[in-house]
């Protein structure tokens, strides 16, 4: 019986532990990505379905004025804009990117079921303007699509945390693999929301038009809560706010000592796992006291760590607050990208235009964004393909140009862009006057091309130089707030812009006169509008050429050897 027991005992230990000897299945990898893309591709579709007409929406059936309308359109915008900070905070510091990406995605999903019931609850057809409860549904819809766009923005960054392993052989190949897919799919499922959700809203009605994007965000959280089994699941705690109030604080308290020399790293606190010979720069030199270490023994504990991180702070988190201070300058600049009329504005030019291909079929006029966003993508494709290896063949060596100089290349493109709307919008509006016909000029709508491909070449230098740039210039432990801060600018800009719009509907219709801000848009003087804020793009050029004069070379500069002077 004992010998039974005992043989019983050691099958049972064998099986024990041949059952831990047997791997794991690792999570996340490729099998992911499936997911995370039809994620954020039917999100994107959504989103871009219901934003071109959403002008046409309010002034129709909840009968606004084109100012109040534009005004709307642009707070939300600026919402939507800010949020990925918060998202990208939210993330790193308390819930992880799984859960802020999830609750995304159900936000998204909630606004857009209920901007799909507005159509349904609003007396559209007894000609009244919305009551007071119709309009808290309608911004409570746009808050909630605002809120969850902070969340969704995080999704690259989780889809990179799912293939990025450092212990793997493939891992650049599979980092590769994912953002050529995810950015290839993001522009496909932008173009069917501009064209084939425009198209249904514009033949079918607004039922319609807004029930798909809803069941279509639907679709894109079930997606992605599907293979929660299979995600990597990252929790970081990195409370950056924290960090720098330390550093601002600690420098204040110790702002009456000197600093030690350049070469003494052993009077700057380091962290336990860092190199120690590592010293601040020598840029923004005052942050540099809140890390140095008055006295060794009252300071730091035994273990190495410092005893009161508010009057003693590591090297890392004076170079991270640093890093953010620097940029402030030079980050405003591309607050200039996001200030205009108002991207309804090209609608209703287009509304006003001519826009039949043929006899039979006429594009709709919320479809004519797809021009900028092809102009990104032929742009990108061009200047990857094309432009830097001819470059490269003709020095004799790899060139490209860097980040921040694509940045002011950039900004003067979109001033370019703004030049062209101005002359444009005045030739539209005289021929409009002279030869409509019922509110239809004879001009033909794919005038509206070239001013869309500046803006889209703009986008293209400004918008990725910037992600760049912040990528590369700060710590890598900073990277969420980095790929956050050109939506931070865009946000900056749509606040402008609606100081601006006020501004210029207040100032331009004193004293009972008809301001250049009109629902008819051929009654109003949008082409002042235009020459106004080109003006103000052509001041903030030369800002930009200052700002980037004072903060210096930039690492990717520092390469004399890999960039084009």
């Amino acid at each position: 019986m004992d010998k039974e027991v005992a043989s019983s005992g050691g099958a049972a230990d064998e099986m024990e532990s041949q059952l831990i000897s047997q791997p794991q299945r690792q999570k996340g990898g490729l099998i992911t990505m499936p997911f995370i893309i039809a994620n954020e591709a039917l999100a994107r579709m959504a989103s871009f379905g219901i934003l071109p007409n959403m002008i046409v929406y309010l002034m129709g059936t909840y009968k606004l004025s084109l100012g109040k309308a534009t005004q709307v359109l642009i707070l939300s915008s600026a919402a939507t804009n800010f949020m990925p900070v918060v998202g990208a905070f939210v993330a790193d510091s308390y819930l992880g990117r799984f859960l802020v990406v999830g609750l995304g995605s159900t936000f998204t999903f909630l606004g857009m079921s209920i901007l799909w019931l507005t159509t349904m609850i609003h007396p559209a057809e007894d000609g009244k303007s919305a009551t007071l409860g119709e309009m808290a549904t309608l911004l409570s819809a746009l808050g909630l699509m605002s809120i969850g766009n902070g969340g969704l923005s995080c999704s690259l960054a989780f889809g990179a945390d799912q293939v990025n392993r450092k212990d793997d052989p493939n891992n650049h190949t599979f980092l590769e693999i994912f953002f050529s897919w995810y950015y290839a799919f993001t522009i496909i499922s932008v173009i069917i929301g501009l064209t084939g959700i425009v198209y249904i809203q514009d033949h079918l009605g607004w039922k319609i038009g807004f029930g798909v994007p809803a069941i279509l965000m639907l679709l894109s959280t079930l997606f992605f809560f599907l293979a929660s089994p299979l995600y990597v699941k990252i929790r970081k705690r990195t409370n950056f706010f924290t960090g720098f109030s330390q550093v601002v604080f600690a420098s204040y308290n110790n702002r009456n000592i000197l600093l030690p020399p350049k070469n003494s790293s052993h009077f700057y606190h380091q962290p336990n796992d860092s190199d120690s010979s590592v010293v601040p720069t020598d840029k923004l030199r005052f942050f540099n006291k809140a890390c140095v270490i008055k006295d060794h023994e009252q300071d730091k504990a035994c273990d190495g760590s410092t005893i009161n991180p508010w009057s003693l702070c590591t090297v890392d988190q004076v170079e991270e607050l640093k890093s953010i201070v620097r940029v402030i300058p030079l980050w405003s600049t591309g607050i200039m990208m996001s200030l205009n009329i108002g991207g309804s504005f090209g609608l209703l030019q287009a509304k006003s235009l001519n826009r039949h291909i043929t006899s039979h079929f006429e594009v709709p006029a919320g479809s004519f964004s797809v021009i900028l966003v092809g102009a990104v993508f032929i742009w990108i494709v061009i200047y990857d393909r094309v432009l830097i290896p001819l470059a490269s063949k003709i020095r004799g060596k790899p060139v490209r140009i860097s980040a921040k100089k694509r940045m002011g290349i950039g900004l003067f493109f979109y001033f370019l862009y703004l030049v062209t709307a101005a002359t444009f919008e005045t030739i539209r509006r005289k021929k409009a006057i002279n030869d409509s016909d019922e509110g239809v000029s004879k001009m033909s709508a794919m005038w509206l091309a070239p001013q869309l491909c500046l803006a889209g070449i703009a986008e293209a230098f400004n918008l990725i130089g910037q992600n760049e740039f912040y990528y590369t210039e700060f710590p890598r432990t900073m990277s969420s707030v980095a790929v956050s801060l050109p939506g931070l600018a865009m946000a900056a800009g749509n606040l402008v812009s609606s100081f601006v719009f006020s501004t210029i509907e207040n100032v331009t219709s004193r004293g009972g006169k008809k301001g250049w801000i009109c629902d008819d848009i051929n009654e109003g003087r949008f082409d002042k509008y235009y020459w106004v804020i080109a003006g103000v793009s052509a001041v903030n050029v030369v800002y930009y050429l200052v700002c980037s004069w004072a903060y210096g070379p930039s690492v990717e500069e520092l390469n004399k050897d890999y960039i084009i002077d």
